[in-house]
């Protein structure tokens, strides 16, 4: 696996400590991978994303139930900041 390939292709910078460390690691990703390849799915009809093969919808399995929505006072109580009752964030520019 060249890691250092992969790398440039993600446009990052990586160090040759990282490359001795990664290099293992990608490989036993591929590898993985390669099992999923050996699976017998001759028999499994493919999903089309919710289409039948004439494109008609698909039944649902459950019932589309709309809930509330929080609060503003809510949605804050987690946030780290909050001013005014918006969520506060570093300024960017």
């Amino acid at each position: 696996m060249d890691v250092k390939h992969v790398a440039k292709l993600a446009h990052l910078d990586i160090t040759d400590s990282e490359v001795e460390l990664y290099t293992p690691q990608m490989a036993n990703i591929v590898r993985y991978i390669e099992q999923l390849n050996e699976l017998e799915i001759d028999d499994i009809e493919p999903m089309l994303g919710g289409l039948t093969d004439e494109g008609k919808a698909t039944v649902t399995i459950r019932e589309d139930v709309a809930y509330g929505s929080f609060t503003q006072e809510e949605a804050l109580i987690e946030a780290p900041a909050g001013v005014e009752g918006h969520f506060q964030v570093p300024k960017v520019l």
